[in-house]
């Protein structure tokens, strides 16, 4: 890229305009057995400042992706960190072109979504993964902390702690800990609800798919078929069989490319879509343990100041000490305050941009699909018509 030249560009001109463009490309299998994994190349193009110059390339493998989304979802609460595509447990399918694809074409969707960001592009941890060398990488990694280290169990207790209850001492009675407003629980019952209804779908299109691609090799099969009664008939009907075994054949690789297209364009976003919910799950987890701590830390300041007051009734020599305790305590439980309000604003602006994006890219995906099916329905049809006459002449 061109170096900046000297005088101020112009407003108009796309120097002058600040951008992020990152692409995850060409696919490596590096090791054997179980060692083995794939290494990806990211590209990234800017004119931010803050970044080492116009361009930067880099080797990243998975684990570099799930470093990243740990930092952001550890940094950035109340965002909705972008999902990762799965990571296969199958061997046979792990190393397999289609699932590389999928897999490259996710990291993609999932660093450009995060660059495009207005708060997660501002990350240093961004600006690290697209710069750093690989052993400083891997430095980074070995130090990784955070929620998606958990084990699973403690992760789910994460969710269950949620519907947990706290004793209000001072009160003599319980107080919910999660947080009763109404909005609050249009939105949970809304992300709830997306989750269910986007599984089911995704469930539909992977048996779509399936029956694509089982249909192309039914064809294939019959193709093959056709051909070899072809071969034992006279002219006319040996000639009519041979051709319906090729247009079964030629249907056959239209059907399997067609199955193709609807993985990558309509199943694989709608299971993207399906990640994306799971990631605001976690928001909300985050959001309720930030609503328990305000809400731990405002019973604890009351008791707090019971015992001051008692203190300082009965002049203790340890007033002093009571009062130091309740200032600490009363600053912390101002920024847990602060803390939840933040992440309260955050997740409003987030549910709107989500559903912006969703509509956005659900129509595309359901455009792509049905594009698709009208394609493929034509090539059928132009393909069986084509034979009509052939076949007529035989059975006159």
């Amino acid at each position: 890229m061109d170096q900046q030249q000297s005088g101020s560009p112009s407003p108009r001109s796309p120097s002058s305009q600040p951008y992020l463009s990152v692409s995850v490309t060409d696919p490596v299998k590096l090791g054997n057995g179980v060692q083995a994994y794939i290494s990806y190349r990211v590209i990234t193009k800017t004119n931010l400042p803050e970044y080492q110059g116009h361009e930067k390339i880099v080797i990243r493998r998975y684990r570099d992706f799930v470093w990243l989304r740990d930092r952001l979802f550890d940094k950035f609460k109340g965002v909705f960190i972008p999902p990762l595509p799965e990571k296969s447990a199958v061997e046979k399918f792990r190393f397999s072109a289609e699932f590389i694809e999928m897999r490259r074409q996710g990291l993609d969707i999932f660093v450009n979504r995060i660059a495009s960001h207005q708060e997660l592009q501002q990350s240093e941890d961004l600006r690290t993964f697209l710069q750093a060398d690989e052993e400083t990488m891997e430095r980074l990694r070995s130090q990784e902390t955070g929620i998606f280290k958990k084990k699973p169990a403690d992760f789910m207790q994460i969710f269950k702690d949620v519907q947990s209850k706290v004793s209000d001492v001072v009160l003599g009675k319980e107080k919910p800990v999660e947080e009763s407003n109404p909005e609050y629980e249009k939105l949970k019952h809304y992300i709830f609800e997306l989750e269910n209804h986007l599984a089911e779908a995704q469930k539909h299109a992977y048996r779509l798919v399936k029956r694509h691609r089982e249909l192309g090799q039914s064809l294939l099969d019959f193709g093959k078929a056709a051909k070899l009664l072809g071969a034992c008939e006279g002219d006319i009907l040996g000639k009519a069989f041979s051709d319906l075994g090729t247009k079964s054949e030629a249907l056959s690789v239209k059907l399997q490319k067609e199955a193709h297209q609807l993985l990558m364009n309509f199943e694989e976003p709608l299971k993207d879509y399906v990640r994306a919910v799971q990631s605001i799950k976690a928001t909300i987890t985050e959001r309720a343990n930030a609503f328990r701590h305000q809400c731990e830390l405002a019973e604890t300041m009351k008791l707090k100041e019971i015992n001051l007051d008692k203190l300082m009734l009965t002049r203790s020599d340890k007033v002093g000490e009571a009062e130091h305790e309740y200032r600490e305590l009363k600053a912390e439980s101002e920024e847990a305050t602060r803390r939840f309000e933040t992440i309260v604003r955050l997740m409003n602006e987030e549910i709107v941009r989500f559903q912006e994006q969703k509509t956005l890219d659900m129509g595309i995906a359901f455009h792509e699909f049905a594009k698709g099916q009208a394609r493929l329905a034509n090539s059928i049809a132009d393909a069986w018509r084509s034979l009509l006459p052939k076949l007529e002449a035989c059975s006159s």
